[in-house]
């Protein structure tokens, strides 16, 4: 049974202010209104308030729509431009990185000094926005500088770790991280996050937390990076790669990855870079990884644009190219950081005809989007850039590029 309120040592949590209503602060706000406490959104973005506001969502996640309108049909969600008091303040932003890949903690910089008129004694302020190590002690700095007093407060850095498309289910189920500023700031609110975690909540310091959020995805970008590596010496060598990594993986303690036209979103392909930045020469296969995974992406383009200059040479004309897919994962609608967007507007930019495909979203603001079916029946070759379940199994009598092994059977 579900109780209205929190409490631990005392305290009592009913109000939560989560700064950043995107793909991890709506789902955390709408679980934990439904959990029974208060929450107020904050988002910059108008249109995004509103949207929330009328119990509709601006993202595609699976089960968060229904949670969303039943928790401002209770009440207990609500949406605003500006911070409000609270007892916990959540700040789940962006945290892109700039020209030569130097992290960008902008929002997150924005985010703090936005809370400073409502932090007060005894309240909570959690970074789970992923960031450069040190990050957190800087939201410190900020407040403080603000005229917080921080010794009077609880600071820390719990990152999330969940997996788009299974969000809700991950926020809750995950082990989490908490690392604080302070030891008693990591046991407080790691008291809090353990009110509605399933998994263990863990207790560090607040840049071993940093640190463990950037290790996790730099070590999937690494075994990324060894099967999109592979993928282009099979090529090479005339090898399908789908059958050589499933019998490759038949070794009981091999576990290649599948590879796919690069790597995208906002964590693996992003919070690399904050290593290499800091590291610099210590950081070689972090940053050989990366380098591999955004060398894909280019190899694929080389090959699509080859494979439509030999179809004009033995047609008389410029074929029609579909581009199937644009999320940088399948089944979900998020753009960010898309090798297969990247790919498309590349081909587009170079003079390819292209048709794009992106079945989880209806318009994007830089191409027309096209009816998978209509598209694989107008164009002349088909390019899978990410395997989304609208294309399992389709039938098609014309030239294919499968690079995220869409139509390959043994994976």
């Amino acid at each position: 049974m579900q109780k209205d309120t929190r409490f631990f040592e005392g305290n009592i949590v009913k109000k939560i202010c989560i700064v950043g209503l995107g793909y991890i602060g709506l789902p955390t706000a709408a679980l934990l209104a439904n959990r029974g406490y208060k929450i107020h959104g904050v988002d910059v973005v108008q249109s995004v308030v509103d949207t929330i506001n009328q119990g509709k969502i601006h993202i595609v996640e699976q089960g968060l729509g229904e949670l969303v309108k039943k928790s401002v049909e209770s009440g207990n969600l609500k949406a605003d431009v500006k911070p409000d008091f609270a007892d916990v303040f959540i700040i789940a932003v962006p945290t892109p990185f700039r020209d030569g890949y130097a992290p960008n903690i902008d929002y997150v910089i924005s985010a703090a000094k936005s809370i400073i008129p409502y932090v007060k004694d005894d309240n909570m302020v959690v970074l789970e926005s992923t960031s450069p190590v040190g990050t957190t002690e800087k939201i410190g700095e900020i407040l403080k500088n603000g005229g917080v007093d921080i010794s009077k407060i609880y600071i820390a850095h719990c990152p999330e770790r969940v997996l788009p498309g299974k969000i809700l289910k991950e926020l809750t189920q995950n082990d989490r991280i908490v690392g604080g500023t302070t030891k008693i700031a990591t046991k407080k609110i790691a008291e809090f996050y353990a009110e509605f975690v399933e998994g263990e909540v863990l207790q560090t310091d607040s840049k071993t937390a940093e640190m463990s959020k950037l290790t996790e995805n730099s070590f999937r970008d690494v075994n990324i990076a060894f099967a999109n590596e592979l993928s282009i010496l099979c090529d090479k060598f005339g090898i399908n790669v789908w059958e050589l990594i499933s019998l490759a993986n038949r070794h009981p303690r091999v576990n290649i990855l599948s590879p796919g036209c690069g790597v995208g979103g906002h964590c693996i392909a992003v919070d690399p870079w904050f290593i290499v930045h800091a590291g610099g020469y210590e950081a070689r296969l972090i940053k050989s990884a990366r380098e591999v995974n955004d060398h894909k992406a280019e190899w694929c383009i080389e090959k699509i644009k080859n494979a439509a200059l030999k179809f004009e040479l033995q047609n008389g004309r410029k074929p029609k190219v579909a581009c199937m897919g644009l999320a940088f994962k399948p089944d979900i609608d998020d753009l960010r950081e898309s090798p297969a967007l990247n790919i498309t507007r590349r081909l587009i930019t170079d003079g390819v005809d292209v048709v794009a495909v992106e079945p989880n979203i209806k318009t994007y603001k830089d191409f027309e989007i096209a009816d998978y079916k209509k598209a694989i029946e107008i164009s002349d070759i088909i390019v899978f850039l990410v395997g989304h379940k609208e294309f399992k199994g389709l039938k098609i009598e014309k030239e294919v590029l499968d690079f995220c092994g869409v139509r390959n059977t043994n994976i």
